[in-house]
């Protein structure tokens, strides 16, 4: 009836909150003891919650319970899954008052916020560089520590990146997610399959500073070396190793001379 009536009998003592039910002011009192009952055997990380416990062990056990009847994707917790269903309803509960833009996920929204605000709250106390966003500012830390978290079972490569890691199991399986609708050319990395497109849509994103020819790669543009040559003030090209060139300027529109 408490949860109709929302009466709340146990009050903690040490903070304003208050609980319907004892099981969840017990449960809470364990925040302020810093008392963690639950022991993985794994890896000894201690959880205070008996549910947050039985997650993690999902990590060792590989257990995902909860599967998508659309693609036949599997998740180990019911949030996860609940999320993930949005990609196929195309549901974006949460939207930016500042410029419309929605977002399936709280914390993606989050994170989008503080484009507008401005905030970057994670510090690297090595550098004192900051980031808006927990997983760039952790991926960051790695290059001070040479962390490298995931590691490939099948050659033992690692990775600081996650992104990096999945790209790479692609090797291994031979998956090629990433498939082109004009040519129907398959790619295993997302990056390699934009880099096709243009094939298609002839954009050419690099530029040379000095010149001002475009190039479909950013590969090409660096190989590109321009020296600058009196005579009748035109500007020579050679394909050496330049530093000096620039990399795309998406704001310029007047660029001439194109050359793959």
């Amino acid at each position: 009836m408490r949860v109709h009536t929302k009466e709340k009998p146990y009050c903690c003592d040490q903070c304003p909150k208050s609980f319907s039910f004892l099981s969840s002011y017990k449960r809470h009192k364990l925040s302020h003891s810093g008392e963690k009952p639950y022991q993985c055997d794994f890896c000894g990380k201690s959880f205070t919650q008996s549910g947050h416990f039985n997650l993690h062990l999902r990590n060792h056990t590989g257990e995902k319970p909860y599967e998508c009847d659309q693609c036949e994707k599997t998740f180990s917790d019911l949030s996860s899954y609940k999320i993930h269903l949005r990609v196929h309803s195309g549901e974006k509960p949460y939207c930016c008052n500042q410029c419309g833009r929605s977002f399936s996920q709280l914390g993606n929204y989050k994170s989008h916020q503080r484009i507008h605000t401005g905030e970057k709250p994670f510090r690297c106390e090595l550098c004192e560089k900051s980031f808006s966003i927990s997983k760039t500012y952790k991926q960051h830390v790695r290059t001070h520590t040479g962390e490298k978290p995931f590691q490939c079972k099948e050659c033992g490569k690692g990775f600081g990146r996650l992104s990096n890691y999945m790209r790479h199991l692609r090797i291994h399986s031979g998956e090629q997610p990433y498939s082109c609708d004009q040519c129907g050319k398959c790619f295993n990395s997302s990056y390699s399959y934009s880099r096709h497109l243009r094939v298609h849509t002839g954009e050419k994103p690099y530029w040379c500073s000095q010149c001002k020819r475009l190039f479909t790669r950013s590969e090409s543009l660096k190989k590109h070396r321009c020296v600058a040559v009196e005579d009748e003030s035109s500007t020579v090209c050679k394909q050496e190793a330049q530093p000096s060139c620039s990399p795309a300027d998406p704001t310029n529109n007047n660029h001439q001379q194109p050359v793959q």
